[in-house]
């Protein structure tokens, strides 16, 4: 067994993926309309679904708004380089949420991105600042 995605209820789609696409990387993997049920779902992720995890936008036409209720969390990203990264995602239009740092009672440095419709996106730094250099300088 795998995980195969993640569902997210979304108000205005095309600003979904302008979200996800632009400004978190992801790329757009398939798109169907459904005349018959009133929805679309798009698959967004960072590879093939064949071997990533991604997550499926559906789109209720004609419905712009979701209660996010509070026993949803959040979806989490892992990234290289967490400062860089929160200052790319303000740079195309993105909001940070919470600032990079110490998660509260942990030393794992994480950040907080919304999405267009309030979803929390939380991104994790994979490696201590710094370890990425310390590696190619190693090999260097």
């Amino acid at each position: 067994m795998r995980l195969l995605h993640t569902m997210l209820r979304v108000g205005n789609l095309e600003r979904s993926l302008k979200f996800y696409c632009e400004v978190l990387g992801m790329k757009l993997l398939r798109q169907k309309d459904y005349p018959g049920g009133e929805f679309t779902l798009a698959f967004i992720g960072y590879g093939d679904e064949a071997d990533h995890t991604v997550i499926e936008l559906t789109y209720n036409w004609g419905r712009e708004q979701y209660d996010l209720g509070d026993a949803y969390g959040h979806i989490a990203i892992g990234v290289d380089d967490i400062y860089q990264t929160c200052e790319e995602i303000r740079s195309r239009g993105g909001k940070v949420t919470r600032e990079p740092g110490p998660m509260k009672h942990g030393s794992t440095v994480i950040a907080f991105v919304e999405d267009p419709d309030g979803y929390k996106v939380e991104l994790i730094q994979l490696r201590p600042q710094g370890a990425a250099q310390e590696a190619v300088s190693a090999t260097a």
